[in-house]
């Protein structure tokens, strides 16, 4: 299941226009197919057919330009949770769709999340990345706050409930990464692991 697009899997030359955006999608390729120490602004400056100098006009250094592939992955998984929010659901299908979306995003970008992560807890992190990553929270912030005002779920600090609900599905995006879980079964397996968040696992 895919549910974001990827950079082209083969490198275009670079000829004009945005210079910036040329080097994330080709250090997202890099990223992707060999990993991140194999990042070398030089090599792509190489593989765009710019001088060696160009990139430094965007990226100071090699943290620079994974600081913005983690701000531009934080972004698109803001964008995917809140294009799959659907406030008017009940909340056991609104929470199972926002949970399926982030997973959908994890399994399709397993590279980029691990530098996502990588940087998260960073307290020398720059200011407009910690704001991406604050603002991932909202969307499950919204549901957990709407279905306490309903008397749905249980009273109590909204942040506590969705750190708990986030280590849960982080951690099937983790086993998935690290190849423990298949992605169809992490995909597939969401529905059942939201019913056991809300519901709990005693027999009923």
């Amino acid at each position: 299941m895919t549910l974001m697009s990827h950079p082209e899997s083969s490198a275009r030359p670079y000829h004009h226009g945005d210079l910036r955006s040329a080097l994330l999608s080709a250090a997202e390729r890099t990223l992707r197919q060999k990993g991140a120490a194999t990042l070398s602004l030089r090599e792509l400056a190489r593989e765009l057919g710019v001088s060696h100098a160009a990139p430094g006009r965007h990226f100071k250094d090699k943290q620079a330009l994974l600081d913005a592939l983690a701000l531009n992955g934080f972004q698109r998984m803001a964008q995917a949770m809140d294009a799959a929010d659907d406030p008017d659901l009940p909340l056991e299908p609104r929470l199972t769709a926002l949970a399926r979306a982030y997973l959908g995003f994890t399994v399709d970008n397993p590279a980029l999340l691990e530098l996502m992560y990588a940087r998260k807890h960073d307290p020398d992190i720059p200011q407009g990345l910690a704001t991406a990553i604050a603002r991932t929270k909202e969307p499950f912030f919204r549901i957990i706050t709407d279905a306490q005002d309903r008397g749905e779920i249980v009273p109590g600090d909204p942040e506590h409930i969705v750190l708990l609900a986030g280590a849960s599905l982080h951690g099937v995006a983790s086993f998935t990464a690290t190849g423990h879980l298949p992605p169809e079964t992490a995909l597939t397996g969401v529905g059942e692991l939201v019913h056991h968040l809300l519901h709990g696992l005693r027999p009923r």
